[in-house]
């Protein structure tokens, strides 16, 4: 395996049995998954792609960096756009918070700084516990 080979494998999972059985799994666990369920998986989602972008951010990988942003994104705007606005007040309150962190993330983004990220992934964090405790 050469060095460039071994980087994009550690970059994306290298596919062996191990990671196709969990791939399974998450498919399964998504298909048999409650709505609160679902959307605690998104936050787990955003904020562990969050920690990786701060982590190759600190550690000069801008392009790893830049993908996860994306991915982090990309759940962040789904969150937002799946809100139904015709429920009142909290909906609208978590469409602030959504901007906000789709703000700081391109505001942490412009200035190279990955403690933003991290500063998101926390209030990510604090509304995952909010819809865990909904779902239990």
């Amino acid at each position: 395996m050469t060095p460039q080979s071994a980087a994009v494998a550690a970059d994306y999972g290298a596919v062996t049995p191990y990671s196709q059985a969990g791939r399974a799994y998450v498919e399964a666990d998504v298909a048999t998954a409650s709505p609160q369920r679902l959307v605690v998986m998104l936050y787990d989602g955003a904020i562990r792609f969050l920690h990786q972008a701060a982590v190759a951010t600190r550690a000069g990988r801008r392009d790893v960096a830049r993908k996860r942003l994306r991915a982090a994104h990309a759940i962040i705007n789904h969150l937002d756009f799946s809100l139904d606005m015709s429920r009142g007040e909290i909906p609208a309150r978590l469409r602030s918070i959504y901007q906000f962190c789709n703000r700081d993330l391109i505001e942490s983004t412009a200035n190279g700084d990955p403690d933003g990220y991290d500063r998101v992934a926390k209030l990510l964090a604090e509304l995952r516990t909010s819809w865990e405790r909904i779902e239990a």
